[in-house]
């Protein structure tokens, strides 16, 4: 709506202005239409969004004519009004600037309009008017206004609270539900708070309830648990029958009624659901809907899940009945609870409970129902005869049950077998090896029939495929199943079998990454047309941006294609005109995630230089501090909602810098938020306020729409954290008083509560809790959190008693605990480890292995169980090997020398963990060495990109044996290892024999050595340009030994950029000159280093400009390209 405000001050000032120039003093008012006269008093009265709407309200209904403009003038002056265009662009400004960025005010102003104005601008945004008009030249686009409105922060929750007061009053009920719709959706459902539904309406036509009805079951997910338990009460008491009905006995609830309700019913208590007549939960079950509806019922409890199978059995469907059991949806995820099944119905279960995994929670319970259905579908026949029909039940057999199938088996099944989903590496392994038994060399159609389970399939196997079949597979979308190991492999044989580099061109999406940059300079097919589909490294799209870029093209050839934005520079900036930047600008917008630090930074400094009027302010905290310091206040809620739609820490790297940020942030705040619209406004910039703000600095009427803008930060700190926790003890009372919906809405910040406060809500809401942990295990949450987890599951799990004498009195881990602990088995003491049975260790080694926390006295006692459970390492097979995870950790060296490690595969597995001891990495290495037969001068691109990590074990004479035709293809893989210096130096000398000397190296070659750049001498440093210093890698900054970096000039180091600037370490800090930790500064400030102009751009930089609009086409009023920054600004003072 702020545009509508800019659009509506410019097009009033535009009009007007020709009036004036036309007819500098009419001598009478002559006949103006009543709704023009109007329009002249509000502009005489200052409200001129109320003379913008009856503006667009008469022009939707009168011919526009030349006379009119000066008539309106005539009118202002009869009255006394002596406007100039600069008076009245002044006062129009005070007015609208106020509006700008403050929906709150533009709330009050349509609270004021009459009837017919807020009837105009509902329908504006309902789309009801024409979307573009001319007016004496002037193109009003509505359309565009309408669009970004409705995207502005906190103008969805005006037009919300306004619809609902006044809407159904001016509009029809179905008009105001579809502007309902549009708003709410727009919103994602956030403005759906139980404060607010308890504004909606009771009474309404039935097709309007309807329609609102599909609006929020749409939103379900959007919105807090409280939210949907409000909705869902609005809902029903819509629904009940009317007062007047007297048979209690008669449930309210028909099929209708379930229908209208869609997710809502698991709301629904277990008395009304009981109540339910047989006859109308037959006709729900009977609509052609019920499957679809039940399929999206994702939070239903087990308890309301049975209530409603009840009943539906009950209605006299049979349970047994395929048919039936198709339409129960999600609620086939508890069935058995009613009757045991036959095998058969069996099967027909276990067919739709392939849904199962998209319920939140209770996925223990579903895996153990799988597993009692997997038992009776298989008891009078064997898993040979009933593998295809098990669906991804196939997926909890143990691997002993999987080496027991038959080739001919898995070939049958092989269909079903590749479309499940969640299958453990090692389970992957031995199907693979099954399905290609009696094939002594692999087919592209065999490949093509594997999906996920081609993952298992050994890289040395794919390196026997005929050429033809590689080349297939090269293009097929089955390549994406393939592991970094077997990618290089497949490239590596299609290369030698002649294909390459030719072929490079049609390497397809994600596989592309791994085209070495060495390929990419023999390749001359490449075009823009052909990089559309593939992914690219940054030192891809350097050289494909710089080698595309040196034939003259439009700009827009090059930076609509996929991810080539990577590849952008600076030079190619300063090689575009004005007019060519600011219209392209929005291509760096829309990739923006793609973009490096350093290419924001060039960005922001190129907006600041040729136009900083419409600047997007978010580009502000990329330039240096003082900048941003310099922000006038008239300005600060355009920077704010600009800043707040971005991530601040993807664009500040600097601890010291993002402190200022805040710090402006905090000053235009005032310190102090104030309502639900400043939250709006800050967006993602919630998450970095400090705790003193987030403690005394928000007002009661924004807590709530903070607390669920809090919800969405990826990573609080312990401050903020804790102040959050406090202020929600003080809102919500102890943990003991809390609902199930205030502990799902409040979720998140658990992990800040103490063991005592989650212990008391693991006891009334232990599966709330257990499913918050799962969510949470990819950040590893704390300790404390962990345990009461651990605690709460361990207490409620089944407990069997221990074959082993020296287990008396030790609660062993059960499967099901396992699985339902995840990150929280990191809790388990050695001892209880140790008690496992064998089985149990057997079917869930692969989550053990999985978990981050586990300390080495806990991997020793998981070690012990796999020799007890597979004898000694030198009996484990490949599958054995690669489900350990993290397990293998604790085996010493001569365990390591006992493996069989003669498949590269089994090597990958290995050095994806990252903790191994130099002795134990050298030990792999020498081991794949010795199985193997390979000596250092026969290795294989793939198998380095396999060693990985043991790589760095390697010594100087190894690595200079390396074959460099095979290293060469590999560079940035191995580019990716932090090796100490002395191997990082030889991988370096290696580097120059491919790409030559430093001196000679591209932007595009240093940043394909990756941390191999670390290996470079002080000579090598210093004859870098400085130019380059940005396209190092930070990890190989971080790499860099003290004294090396302690060697780079000022200069150098100026120009690192923000990122490497950021990955500097302190002893590396420490070794500097003042000059030097100055020039360190000035990088982490985003201080412009490059001179564009000292450095005419060369032809390889030289775009073709294009005009952003052709001559002679009318003036637009819509919204500009970004946010702008000084749409209103005068004139700047920087």
């Amino acid at each position: 709506m702020s545009q509508e405000a800019s659009t509506s001050f410019l097009f009033l000032c535009f009009f007007l202005s020709r009036g004036l120039l036309s007819h500098g003093d009419p001598d009478s008012r002559q006949d103006l239409h009543p709704l023009l006269q109007k329009v002249a008093e509000e502009i005489i009265d200052g409200s001129y969004l109320h003379a913008f709407l009856d503006l667009i309200q008469f022009q939707s209904s009168h011919e526009w004519t030349a006379e009119l403009a000066p008539s309106v003038l005539a009118y202002l002056h009869a009255r006394n009004v002596a406007f100039t265009v600069t008076s009245l662009q002044a006062a129009m400004e005070n007015h609208l600037q106020q509006r700008l960025y403050q929906p709150h005010k533009l709330l009050a102003d349509l609270r004021e309009a009459d009837a017919q104005q807020f009837s105009t601008a509902l329908k504006c945004l309902l789309g009801d008017k024409k979307d573009r008009w001319e007016l004496e030249g002037v193109m009003v686009d509505l359309g565009e206004i309408r669009k970004q409105a409705l995207q502005s922060p906190g103008m969805n929750r005006s037009l919300f609270l306004l619809t609902l007061e006044r809407c159904f009053q001016v509009l029809s009920s179905l008009e105001c539900v579809e502007l309902l719709g549009v708003v709410l959706r727009g919103s994602s459902g956030s403005l759906l708070q139980p404060d607010t539904t308890a504004r909606l309406p009771l009474v309404l036509r039935e097709d309007a309830f309807k329609n609102l009805s599909a609006v929020f079951r749409d939103l379900y997910d959007h919105m807090p648990a409280r939210s949907q338990k409000a909705l869902y009460s609005w809902m029903t008491g819509v629904l009940r029958v009317p007062p007047n009905a007297t048979d209690d006995s008669v449930s309210w609830v028909s099929a209708e009624k379930l229908w209208i309700l869609g997710r809502y019913v698991v709301h629904l208590s277990l008395e009304e659901i009981m109540n339910i007549s047989p006859m109308e939960i037959g006709l729900f079950i009977s609509y052609d809907n019920a499957t679809k509806q039940l399929d999206t019922v994702y939070d239903i409890t087990p308890e309301v899940a049975w209530a409603f199978l009840e009943r539906i059995r009950a209605s006299g469907f049979d349970m047994r009945n395929t048919s039936t059991i198709y339409r129960l949806g999600l609620l086939v995820c508890f069935s058995p609870e009613l009757e045991p099944p036959d095998a058969a119905v069996a099967r027909a279960i276990l067919h739709q409970m392939i849904k199962c995994h998209r319920l939140q929670g209770f996925q223990a319970s579903v895996q153990k129902l799988k597993a009692h259905l997997l038992d009776i579908a298989t008891e009078n026949q064997t898993l040979n005869e009933t593998l295809g029909s098990l669906s991804d039940a196939v997926v909890g057999l143990s691997p002993d049950q999987l080496e027991a199938l038959s080739p001919e088996a898995v070939q049958a099944a092989i269909s079903t077998l590749s479309q499940v989903s969640g299958w453990a590496r090692s389970q992957v392994v031995i199907l693979a090896a099954k399905y290609l038994a009696h094939e002594k060399v692999p087919s592209f159609h065999n490949a093509s029939q594997m999906g996920a389970l081609l993952a298992g399939v050994s890289t040395d196997s794919l390196c026997t495929m005929e050429r033809r079949d590689l080349t297939q597979l090269l293009r097929s979308p089955s390549s994406l199943h393939l592991s970094p190991t077997q990618r290089q492999a497949v490239l590596s044989k299609a290369r030698e079998a002649g294909d390459m580099p030719s072929g490079i061109v049609e390497v397809k999406g994600a596989l592309f990454k791994e085209v070495s940059l060495f390929d990419l300079w023999t390749e001359s097919g490449f075009n823009s047309t052909v990089l559309r589909d593939k992914e690219l490294r940054t030192s891809q799209a350097l050289f494909l941006c710089e080698l595309l870029s040196k034939s003259p093209r439009r700009p827009e050839e090059l930076l609509s294609v996929g991810q080539l934005v990577k590849g952008v520079t600076c030079f190619h900036l300063d090689a575009m005109s004005l007019d060519s930047f600011l219209t392209h600008f929005r291509y760096f917008e829309n990739n923006f995630s793609l973009l490096s630090p350093y290419q924001v930074n060039c960005l922001a400094w190129k907006y600041w230089d040729v136009s900083r009027s419409s600047m997007p302010p978010f580009l502000l905290a990329a330039l240096p501090a003082r900048y941003l310091a310099a922000l006038p206040a008239s300005q600060c809620v355009s920077f704010l909602v600009s800043l707040g739609k971005r991530q601040l820490d993807s664009l500040v790297f600097n601890v010291q810098k993002k402190n200022s940020v805040i710090a402006k942030v905090q000053q235009c705040l005032r310190n102090f938020i104030a309502d639900e619209y400043d939250v709006d406004i800050l967006g993602n910039l919630l998450c970095h306020l400090p705790a003193p703000l987030l403690r005394l600095g928000v007002a009661p009427r924004a807590w709530a729409a903070a607390v669920q803008g809090l919800r969405d930060c990826r990573a609080l700190g312990p401050e903020q954290g804790a102040v959050v926790k406090s202020r929600l003890l003080e809102q919500w009372g102890h943990p003991q008083n809390w609902t199930a919906e205030t502990t799902k809405d409040l979720a998140t910040f658990l992990v800040f509560f103490s063991g005592e406060e989650l212990r008391t809500l693991a006891a009334k809401f232990p599966d709330i809790l257990e499913q918050t942990a799962f969510k949470m295990a990819r950040s590893l949450p704390p300790q404390e959190f962990l345990c009461a987890v651990f605690e709460s599951v361990r207490n409620s799990s089944e407990k069997s008693p221990s074959s082993d004498p020296g287990c008396r009195g030790v609660t062993a881990p059960s499967s099901d605990a396992i699985f339902r602990l995840a990150e929280a088995n990191a809790c388990w003491a050695p001892e209880e480890l140790l008690c496992m049975e064998g089985g149990v260790f057997t079917r869930n080694v692969e989550l053990l292995g999985a978990v981050r926390g586990f300390r080495r006295a806990q991997l020793l006692a998981l070690k012990e169980k796999a020799v007890q459970a597979w004898d000694l390492p030198t009996h484990w097979k490949e599958h054995h090997i690669i489900s350990l995870g993290r397990i293998s950790l604790a085996l010493n060296e001569s365990e390591l020398e006992q493996l069989d490690l003669s498949s590269i595969d089994t090597v990958t597995s290995l050095s994806w963990q990252t903790e191994w001891t130099p002795r134990q990495a050298e030990t792999i290495l020498q081991g794949f060495l010795e199985d193997s037969g390979y000596s250092i001068q026969a290795l294989k691109s793939f198998h380095l990109v396999g060693l990985g990590g043991t790589l760095c074990a390697m010594n100087i004479a190894e690595i200079s044996q390396i074959n460099i035709s095979e290293f060469r293809m590999v560079v940035a893989r191995i580019g990716t290892l932090c090796c100490s210096p002395q191997v990082l130096a030889e991988f370096k000398r290696k580097a120059e024999v491919v790409f030559g000397t430093p001196a000679q190296w591209s932007g595009s070659v240093l940043q394909e050595l990756g941390t191999m750049a670390a290996g470079l001498t002080k000579e090598d440093l210093r004859s870098l340009d400085k130019g380059l210093m940005p396209y190092f890698q930070p990890s190989a900054i971080k790499c860099l030994p003290d004294e090396i970096f302690r060697a780079l000039t000022a200069d150098q180091i100026a120009s690192l950029g923000p990122e490497n600037a950021a990955a500097v370490t302190p002893s590396q800090r420490a070794q500097l000159s003042l000059v030097q930790l100055q020039s360190l500064q000035r990088a982490l400030d985003g201080a412009k280093t490059h001179s564009w102009l000292d450095s005419p751009p060369s032809a390889s930089t030289a775009w073709t400009p294009s005009s952003r609009s052709a001559p002679g086409a009318p003036l637009t009023l819509g919204l500009g390209l970004g946010c702008p920054l000084l749409v209103l600004w005068p004139k700047l003072a920087w």
